[in-house]
């Protein structure tokens, strides 16, 4: 009775979510926030890989000839989980923070998506098929020992995510939330012993009702905080959407105080005589000033450590190379490196054509050569 619940619960929960978090990377999509919908369509795909993979197993273990322990039903369930732990390990780099990034997801930011896949499918699917080819007419081999393929791949993508989300949390002020994040990875290391820990060890000190009591809790418990964390980084994200849009407010005000003061500078000198029009003018500055001085307070948006550096190494080497070629340089990713490109872009509110050569001159004048770690012959 236990496994069908689980199976029904998560494939009604992760189903469900996983329409909605499309509904809403839909909607991102239009407004082109590129960096970020990669990140919602890869934890949304993580997701509906849980709520096919369980309703898959429910229709098989309810009107199929397949027995509850069949080994094709561990194959099927170690195969969800695989590609559970690829979209995840793909939504990692989009989880936005200023600290430094921890080595799988350097590892993930290395390759393109589609090399990183391919190298994923490629490495587990040799293994997987020697782990089918000893135990499927091996009869004294069990289920456990099949799930050994996923469980190192499952602990590793934990760690990561833990480490991602934790970093993410802290640098948004949200330090509450590691208590959440170390829930869920204490879950994980539940549900995977569950898995692995054969069942005449267990019945010596619990009953296996009870045991596979526990797993079910901790399988749906743990698929449900991370889809609660989920929401939580996603709407920390829109929050800090909305101060680069106040970000951008402000820019622009700061454009016209300039303005202001320019105007206000050439009358004085041109004509004394106009003081209405120069008090007007005061007055009119005197109302932006006040709403900068908010806008600074509200907006405080800055480059972080690896922007600095995707801009230094671009005003060093920009005008000579290409964006693939700094990119090889620097070992990412050319979609990675024009990435960082649209965020510098968007922040430093630059567009049209031009881009590249106002990107170089804002490095020169700001100083930020310093940060370059690639030199151009």
């Amino acid at each position: 009775m236990y496994p069908h619940i689980e199976s029904t619960v998560t494939a009604i929960v992760c189903l469900v979510t996983a329409f909605v978090i499309q509904r809403i990377y839909d909607k991102e999509q239009k407004q082109q926030n590129m960096n970020t919908i990669s990140g919602i369509k890869w934890f949304g795909l993580a997701i509906f890989s849980w709520g096919i993979g369980a309703l898959i197993t429910l229709i098989l273990e309810n009107y199929s000839e397949f027995p509850k322990n069949s080994k094709w039903l561990v194959y099927w369930s170690v195969c969800i989980s695989l590609i559970n732990s690829l979209f995840i390990l793909l939504s990692l780099p989009s989880i936005e923070h200023q600290k430094e990034r921890n080595m799988i997801v350097r590892i993930v930011q290395r390759f393109s998506v589609k090399e990183f896949i391919m190298l994923f499918c490629g490495i587990f699917s040799m293994i997987a098929f020697v782990f089918i080819a000893t135990s499927f007419n091996n009869q004294d081999i069990n289920n456990s020992f099949i799930w050994l393929i996923d469980i190192p791949i499952s602990l590793v993508v934990a760690l990561s995510l833990l480490y991602e989300l934790n970093k993410a949390f802290t640098s948004r002020n949200m330090k509450f939330m590691y208590l959440p994040c170390f829930s869920l990875f204490i879950l994980i290391i539940i549900a995977v012993s569950h898995r692995i820990i054969p069942h005449e060890m267990v019945n010596e000190y619990i009953s296996l009702s009870n045991w596979s009591l526990i797993g079910i809790i901790a399988a749906i418990s743990f698929k449900f905080i991370f889809i609660l964390l989920f929401s939580i980084l996603l709407y920390s994200w829109k929050f800090l959407s909305e101060k680069e849009q106040q970000h951008s407010e402000f820019m622009l005000l700061e454009t016209e105080r300039n303005t202001l003061q320019s105007e206000n500078e050439k009358l004085k000198i041109a004509n004394e005589s106009h003081i209405d029009t120069i008090q007007s003018l005061t007055k009119k500055l005197n109302r932006n000033k006040k709403k900068i001085t908010k806008l600074k307070e509200a907006s405080k948006t800055e480059l972080s450590d690896r922007q600095k550096e995707v801009l230094a190494n671009l005003g060093v080497c920009g005008a000579k190379k290409s964006y693939t070629e700094i990119a090889e340089a620097m070992h990412i990713s050319v979609d990675g490196f024009q990435a960082h490109i649209y965020q510098i872009k968007k922040i430093l509110k630059i567009s049209g054509s031009g881009g590249k050569e106002q990107l170089i001159s804002y490095a020169i004048e700001n100083d930020l050569l310093k940060f370059a770690t690639i030199e151009c012959a």
